[in-house]
């Protein structure tokens, strides 16, 4: 990797955690869920930026994939377990970053200190030559030995430019196959920790999408929407709220792409067992022997 290329690495990690932490004090009871999203992803504009995907809200047994749309109503309440996942895009460089936050209580203290210790275990051994089952079976063992359940079917990834999830999968659990960490890869590793069953579902319309197929559909106006969404989000996942500024009440387009297999959803993640679930996430760049977390 080139020191260009790695200094934009490094620049979208540092705007994807000051983002994160610009969003983290500001959960707090009361305050809207749309109110918390819109001012990160505008932090991220501000700076310099663009987000990489719709900042994530996933609270209490939500896993993952949640996002507000342009009416949502909801706040954040007494009690709530919030994961924020913030991703920052600077030129197709991307940092992805979450944390877990527990408003007004302290009773899920040691669920989000599992996920947290997870995450920099499997730091502290990660290397080029390391085997990703490595990995996961750092963050199982992290989590089971403080009495809770990896999340089996969520992983970590690989990022490349314009590209959040590529190349290889970076586990929660030991598995029976897994990848050799090469130098120079850019992943993220993030471990989930819940008191459920220790795996997700997903079904529901998360608010989150992505381009499946760039071919042209048959409605003049979706065929246009479709077209400013391939030149503004390259790729990335989008949000429909973002969709407004191509000009007024867009939803009729996105569903006609939807139902033409042009744009598919990202399905809510929701924990099988009801259970609460705690998520830590940093990028990483595999320098060698050693690594550099992008998103510190």
């Amino acid at each position: 990797m080139n020191s260009d290329d790695l200094d934009k690495w490094r620049k979208a990690g540092n705007l994807a955690s000051r983002a994160r932490d610009y969003g983290k004090g500001k959960i707090e009871e009361g305050i809207g869920k749309l109110e918390l999203v819109e001012s990160v992803e505008n932090f991220i504009r501000k700076n310099g930026g663009t987000p990489a995907f719709p900042s994530n809200l996933a609270v209490n047994d939500i896993a993952a994939h949640w996002t507000p749309n342009s009416n949502e109503k909801g706040v954040f309440k007494y009690g709530d377990i919030v994961k924020l996942d913030v991703g920052a895009e600077i030129d197709g460089y991307i940092g992805d970053t979450a944390l877990t936050v527990e408003i007004g209580s302290d009773k899920y203290e040691e669920l989000l200190e599992s996920s947290k210790n997870a995450l920099y275990n499997a730091i502290d051994i990660m290397r080029s030559g390391v085997d990703t089952r490595e990995i996961g079976e750092t963050i199982q063992k992290t989590i089971e030995n403080s009495g809770f359940k990896p999340i089996s079917n969520l992983t970590g990834h690989a990022i490349e430019r314009y590209n959040l999830h590529t190349g290889i999968a970076i586990p929660n659990v030991k598995e029976g196959r897994g990848r050799v960490l090469e130098k120079g890869m850019i992943v993220a590793v993030e471990p989930f920790s819940t008191n459920g069953a220790g795996s997700v579902k997903g079904r529901h319309n998360s608010n989150i999408y992505q381009i499946k197929r760039e071919n042209e559909v048959k409605d003049e106006k979706a065929n246009e929407l479709l077209n400013e969404i391939k030149n503004r989000f390259k790729g990335l996942p989008f949000a429909e709220r973002w969709l407004h500024e191509f000009g007024t009440d867009q939803r009729n387009s996105l569903q006609k792409l939807i139902r033409q297999g042009a744009v598919n959803f990202y399905p809510v993640l929701e924990e099988m067992g009801g259970g609460m679930v705690s998520q830590f996430e940093h990028t990483i760049y595999l320098k060698g022997d050693e690594v550099e977390v992008l998103t510190k």
